[in-house]
């Protein structure tokens, strides 16, 4: 697994976290920031996965 794949699903989970909190306890502010980082570590997440497949490569 490639560094940028495994940084990039530990953000995404942090987001996703971070997203449920802010909806749980009615922050707007910290559910969008939470939002925007899952975003992000789905986007690096899936560039690790292209580079790893660029190396294969497939």
């Amino acid at each position: 697994m490639d560094k940028d794949q495994v940084k990039g699903r530990t953000k995404e989970m942090s987001g996703k976290v971070k997203e449920v909190t802010g909806k749980i306890v009615g922050d707007k502010e910290l559910e969008a920031k939470g939002n925007v980082e899952k975003n992000v570590g789905k986007i690096q997440a899936a560039y690790g996965d292209v580079k790893n497949a660029v190396k294969k490569g497939n």
